[in-house]
């Protein structure tokens, strides 16, 4: 699989990373390790947490499994900052706390990325940027970004802590993806030229930030899997046709889609099905044609101006 560098800070990564929100649902630390293993065959070095994944046990369970050897091969990005049922918390003390959290479950002296979850509207950027300076003094956390961010939010951030941000991780997909429909539709009285997140793609290739999909084969907030669903049948036809011609599946159609875009977004795939891995990661050989890739666009229910 092709690699690329987010940071002067962090190995290359792989440009599909594997997230671990559901492996907790894996069955134990035998089924876990397999499934690491097995991404890491298939080129996948980068894994996806949270904090708030599982209440913390997603974290737990892959620390378990964490080998020295192991660690010394592979990404681990996690995220802070939503505290559940309460608020979003950008404060120092929480972010600390946070990423000590993070570290004793996960069993290892560092982390690669943190990432702040969701914008917290009290923000003061500059305790954001003492927090920062303090955990990579300490060496616990060697690159910072953000997750669901627009461009303001982040040049604000980053006129604090010296231009760390270097990841912004946001939903997107072919069914999901206003930030192209924006772009497609600038002037124009219609629903799909709403900016809803201010020119966040334009702004990652300017600022050189790398932009992380997860969710991409969801569409909506949450509404569901638009791979074999009723309501989506010609984006449906279209991933067949394809997905016959590259000799790969629909999932891996999908993502040949996002990494299709010259912005260069790295995919994270949520499943735990290991069979399904191997199947998506072949996406990465896939170079789909301008034309498949507006056909792909157009077919998810969208139409160009």
């Amino acid at each position: 699989m092709r690699m690329f560098q987010i940071s002067d800070k962090v190995q290359e990564v792989s440009r599909i990373g594997l997230g671990c929100m559901r492996i907790t649902g894996l069955g134990g630390e035998k089924q876990v390790r397999e499934l690491i293993d097995g991404a890491m065959e298939c080129g996948i070095n980068f894994f996806d947490h949270a904090d708030i994944y599982a209440g913390g046990e997603a974290e737990s369970v892959f620390g378990n499994v964490l080998t020295p050897k192991l660690r010394e091969q592979i990404v681990i990005q996690t995220k802070c900052a939503i505290r559940p049922g309460i608020c979003y918390d950008f404060s120092k003390e929480h972010i600390l706390q946070s990423v000590d959290g993070s570290l004793k479950r996960l069993k290892t002296d560092y982390i690669d990325i943190l990432l702040l979850h969701r914008p917290d509207a009290l923000m003061e950027p500059a305790e954001v940027a003492d927090a920062f300076e303090t955990l990579e003094k300490s060496g616990k956390v060697r690159a910072f970004g953000v997750s669901n961010h627009n461009p303001m939010q982040i040049e604000l951030l980053n006129s604090y802590c010296e231009g760390r941000i270097c990841i912004d991780q946001i939903q997107y997909s072919v069914a999901h993806c206003p930030t192209v429909d924006a772009g497609l539709n600038v002037n124009i009285y219609n629903d799909l030229g709403c900016s809803r997140d201010g020119g966040l793609l334009e702004y990652s290739r300017l600022r050189k930030l790398t932009l992380q999909a997860w969710s991409p084969f969801q569409y909506g907030m949450f509404e569901g899997i638009f791979i074999g669903n009723k309501k989506f049948p010609e984006l449906n036809a279209v991933l067949d046709r394809l997905a016959e011609k590259y000799q790969v599946t629909q999932n891996a159609i999908a993502v040949a889609w996002i990494l299709r875009h010259p912005a260069g977004i790295q995919t994270i795939i949520g499943t735990t099905n290991l069979r399904r891995v191997r199947e998506i990661v072949k996406a990465d050989s896939v170079q789909l044609t301008r034309e498949e890739w507006y056909e792909l666009y157009l077919s998810a229910g969208r139409q160009l101006p």
